[in-house]
């Protein structure tokens, strides 16, 4: 627990304890409400190939965790964490030209 702490920058245990609830949670509903707008699109398993389908739904999980992330870490308390985890995150994915340019210091 404390090389998390440390890594992460965080003085209390009750932060890092706050952080893996927010990141089950992400986790768990980003998974959840996948299948539903899959449907709602008209993406189903019957009219489609199942490895297309489950592809879709991966594909569809990732921009759902990452709004989630927000939401959660938002009402936990802890956006500023999140936002920069998220930043980190897409900049290793090489997707940071998805973020807001940072303001010249």
């Amino acid at each position: 627990m404390e090389k998390f702490k440390q890594r992460w920058g965080l003085k209390h245990n009750y932060q890092l304890v706050i952080i893996f609830i927010v990141f089950a949670i992400t986790g768990s509903t980003s998974a959840y409400i996948s299948k539903p707008i899959l449907a709602w699109l008209g993406i189903t398993k019957t009219d489609f190939p199942l490895w297309a389908y489950y592809l879709l739904y991966i594909i569809l999980i990732f921009p759902a965790y990452q709004v989630l992330l927000m939401f959660f870490g938002f009402i936990s308390g802890q956006f500023s964490f999140f936002w920069a985890f998220e930043k980190k995150m897409l900049r290793g994915m090489g997707l940071g030209f998805l973020l807001p340019k940072e303001p010249n210091k």
